[in-house]
């Protein structure tokens, strides 16, 4: 059995949050699994000019202040995603703030931005690395001029970024998803971009945008036409719903905030192959959103992912779960005549 195995329904007792701090601090020091073998080459890809080994990502909001991605990145994720970071310090909303639905395979969270801010995580990423980071940044709850802390997150971070995620899309912070309204997502793209041009002179790292399931039509095309016309390298799809299925089974599911895990991958997937066709396949995608299997991740790349990220999933799963999807994403890839993952992406629109 693996060790993991056994490790994983004690940190399931504690409190949400105290166990997530509890791995965070293991990770941090260094504790966890170590993937040996190296990667089917089936499953390496270039996107946005990276070389990823692995189509296989962290999603923001579990590596809030870039304490663990060496960790993380050594247990066989293609890439890590730290964030959201915002420029000063806060806390976040008040607890309880993080629920599990286990019956749902679900979590609710309003957590709130809750980090250590921009200085903290600029000194964690701070040194040579192997592997792909992502900077995910946000806005601080109390400003009053959001384009002003996207800036100054871009303007620090962006030189230790591979890439740069502006969110957007949280539901968690007041007034942050009006962001994605098209004049105020392209006044924040547009300062962005030219902060990281003006820091990164070797080279500014690609600039991504997160955005929500919950968008109106109109919502989609507006951010599809600023995504097109932007300096904007690819799109993240998408963060957790604000919905409530009814199909939701946990005593919990009434509690206020983001959901995420199984019951946001038919909604995702949706918007994923939908922002697809709005940029013509012509911008490269990352699904996101109740993955928890190769299957998973095969029918988000066939809908437009280029790239795909996990969270919930392995939280309640734990790092077997790493592995797995990649061997069986490898196989569904050969099963289908598939050579490598960019074959494979849009597959399933005309």
């Amino acid at each position: 059995m693996n060790p993991y195995d056994l490790v994983l329904p004690l940190i399931r007792c504690l409190e949400p949050e105290r166990a997530h701090r509890l791995t965070m601090r293991a990770l941090s020091v260094g504790l966890g699994p170590v993937q040996r073998a190296a990667d089917d080459p089936v499953l390496a890809t270039r996107v946005f000019g990276l070389d990823f080994p692995n189509a296989l990502g962290l999603a923001a909001g579990f590596d809030k202040n870039a304490e663990a991605w060496r960790a993380l990145l050594r247990m066989g994720f293609g890439f890590v995603e730290i964030g959201s970071v915002t420029p000063r310090p806060q806390a976040g909303n008040p607890r309880p703030r993080l629920f599990r639905l286990a019956a749902d395979e679900a979590v609710i969270n309003r957590m709130g931005f809750n980090n250590d801010g921009m200085e903290a995580a600029a000194r964690n990423l701070a040194g040579q690395r192997r592997g792909i980071v992502g900077v995910n940044i946000g806005k601080n709850k109390e400003t009053e001029d959001p384009v002003a802390d996207y800036v100054a997150c871009a303007r620090r971070l962006g030189p230790l970024a591979d890439y740069m995620v502006v969110n957007v899309s949280s539901p968690n912070t007041p007034g942050l998803r009006a962001l994605q309204d098209k004049g105020q997502l392209t006044a924040i793209i547009d300062a962005v971009s030219a902060v990281l041009s003006e820091t990164c002179p070797d080279g500014a790292p690609p600039l991504l945008v997160k955005i929500a399931p919950d968008l109106t039509p109109r919502d989609c095309e507006d951010i599809a036409q600023v995504a097109m016309e932007g300096p904007v390298a690819g799109l993240i799809v998408s963060n957790t719903t604000i919905d409530r299925p009814l199909s939701l089974k946990s005593l919990s599911r009434s509690e206020s905030g983001g959901l995420s895990g199984k019951p946001l991958f038919e909604p995702s997937t949706r918007l994923l192959s939908h922002m697809y066709a709005l940029t013509a396949g012509k911008l490269p995608l990352i699904g996101v959103g109740g993955i928890s299997s190769g299957r998973d991740a095969y029918e988000k790349i066939r809908a437009g992912a280029s790239l795909f990220q996990l969270y919930t999933a392995f939280v309640y799963q734990g790092p077997v779960l790493v592995n797995r999807i990649k061997g069986e994403l490898a196989a569904l890839l050969r099963e289908d005549g598939f050579d490598k993952v960019e074959s494979a992406v849009g597959a399933d629109h005309p």
